[in-house]
C-alpha cells in the first residue's frame, strides 16, 4: 500500500525550497523536541540537544527567520518556538517520503495486533469496533474505523423458494457475500418445476450485473421469458434491486475520544467539547472519510493537519488516515486523531501494517 500524503493538494507550500540545511535541521529539531515535551522550544534548548554546534544567538537569527517564513510560532511573548501547521506539513511530507522508500513497515510496533487480527471473529463488524478499540489503547489517540462500503454491489446468487402457501423467499447473495432476504405474497401456487425454472432463468439472466446493469433490455428480455408468471418476476426485480442498491449510511465505530484529555493543548474545555462532540455525532466525521477514500485513487496514508481537517471541529489535531480493502470495491477507513503533535512516524507505521494486515487476510479467504 503506497504511502501519499497531502502535497497533491496543495497544502505544503513553497516547502524545503525557501530553507537552507542549516535552517532545515533547526526546524526538525524544534519539531522533534516539541512533539516530545509539548513545550515551547527556546534557543537555549537548540542549542544543547542538537548536534549545530551553533551558538544560541545564531539558532535564534535563524528561528526569527523560520518563524517569517511561516514554519514556527511564539504563542507568547519571551517564550520559545512551537512548529506552525506549515512547519509540520513539511516535516511530516519528508518522513513520508523517506518512508517510500524503506523496504519494510516496522511490524514489531503492532504484533498484538497482528495476532488479534489473525484471530478474528467471525463478523467483520464486530472486529472493526475491537480494532478501534484497540488502536486507543495502543496510540493513546483517539480512533475510528468505518465498516466497508461496498461501491458497486452485483448479484452473486439468487433462490426463489416456498415458505408457505401463498409466501414466496426471495434470498439474494451480493457481493462480500451479504444476504438479503425478502418475502414475496403470491396468488398462485407454483410447483417445484416451475421454481426450478425461475431460479434458472432468474441466475442466468441476473447473476454479476451491478443495479447499473439491470437495464430495460434485461428487465424486458427477463419478463418475457417468464411469460405468464412475469408479475412475479417483477417482484423478484425490486428484491433484487433494493438488495444491491448501494446503502449510503455510513457505519463509522469509535474509541478513545477521552484520550484527548491527556494533552494539554487540547483538553481547554471548549476545544475538548467540541471534539467528543464531533465523536459523539459521527456524521460530522462521514466528510473526512468520504475525502479520505476518494484521495489519492483510494489508496495509502493521508495526513490531514490542523485546518486541512474536513471536521471544523478538528482544526487543533492531526488526523492520520488509511484505506483498507477487503475485496475488490469494498473499501473502508481507518483514522488516528491526536494533537499535532503525535508520534507521526509511529502512528504512520500502525496504520500501514494494519492495513496491508487486513487486505491480506482477508483476500485470503
Amino acid at each position: 500500500m503506497s504511502a501519499n500524503n497531502k502535497t497533491s493538494h496543495g497544502r505544503m507550500g513553497v516547502g524545503n525550497l525557501e530553507l537552507d540545511g542549516r535552517k532545515l535541521k533547526i526546524l526538525k529539531a524544534i519539531i522533534r523536541n516539541y512533539l516530545e515535551t509539548g513545550e515551547p522550544v527556546g534557543s537555549r534548548t537548540l542549542s544543547k540537544y542538537t548536534d549545530l554546534n551553533l551558538s544560541s544567538a545564531t539558532i535564534r537569527n535563524e528561528m526569527a527567520d523560520l518563524e517569517e517564513l511561516g514554519y514556527i510560532l511564539q504563542p507568547h511573548t519571551s517564550a520559545g518556538r512551537i512548529p506552525s501547521d506549515k512547519g509540520y506539513r513539511l516535516y511530516v511530507d519528508d518522513m513520508m517520503r523517506e518512508k517510500e522508500q524503506e523496504v519494510s513497515g516496522k511490524e514489531k510496533e503492532v504484533e498484538n495486533m497482528k495476532e488479534f487480527l489473525i484471530e478474528r471473529v467471525d463478523k467483520v463488524e464486530l472486529l472493526l469496533q475491537q480494532l478501534a478499540k484497540l488502536l486507543a489503547e495502543n496510540t493513546n489517540y483517539a480512533t475510528m474505523v468505518t465498516a466497508p462500503k461496498y461501491s458497486t454491489n452485483k448479484v452473486k446468487f439468487i433462490q426463489l423458494s416456498r415458505v408457505e402457501p401463498g409466501k414466496l423467499l426471495v434470498v439474494v447473495v451480493i457481493d462480500g457475500n451479504i444476504v438479503r432476504n425478502t418475502i414475496l405474497d403470491v396468488e398462485e401456487e407454483l410447483s417445484d418445476e416451475t421454481l426450478l425454472h425461475l431460479n434458472m432463468m432468474c441466475n442466468t439472466s441476473l447473476n454479476g450485473l451491478s443495479i447499473n446493469e439491470i437495464n430495460l433490455g434485461v428487465i424486458a428480455k427477463l419478463k418475457e421469458q417468464a411469460g405468464i408468471h412475469r408479475a412475479i418476476v417483477g417482484s423478484v426485480l425490486d428484491a433484487v434491486a433494493e438488495a444491491i442498491t448501494v446503502d449510503n449510511d455510513l457505519e463509522i465505530y469509535t474509541s478513545g475520544a477521552t484520550n484527548i484529555f491527556r494533552y494539554p493543548e487540547l483538553s481547554d474545555q471548549e476545544k475538548a467539547r467540541n471534539l467528543i462532540g464531533a465523536f459523539e455525532h459521527k456524521e460530522l466525521l462521514t466528510n473526512l472519510v468520504q475525502e479520505s477514500l476518494e484521495s489519492e485513487g483510494n489508496q495509502g496514508i493521508q495526513v490531514y493537519i490542523g485546518s486541512e481537517t474536513p471536521v471544523q471541529t478538528m482544526k487543533d489535531c492531526s488526523v492520520v488516515t488509511a484505506t483498507y480493502e477487503l475485496e475488490e470495491g469494498v473499501k473502508g477507513t481507518i483514522g488516528i486523531i491526536g494533537p499535532k503533535r503525535m508520534d507521526y512516524e509511529r502512528v504512520v507505521n500502525i496504520l500501514k501494517t494494519l492495513t496491508t494486515q487486513l487486505d491480506n487476510i482477508y483476500k485470503k479467504t
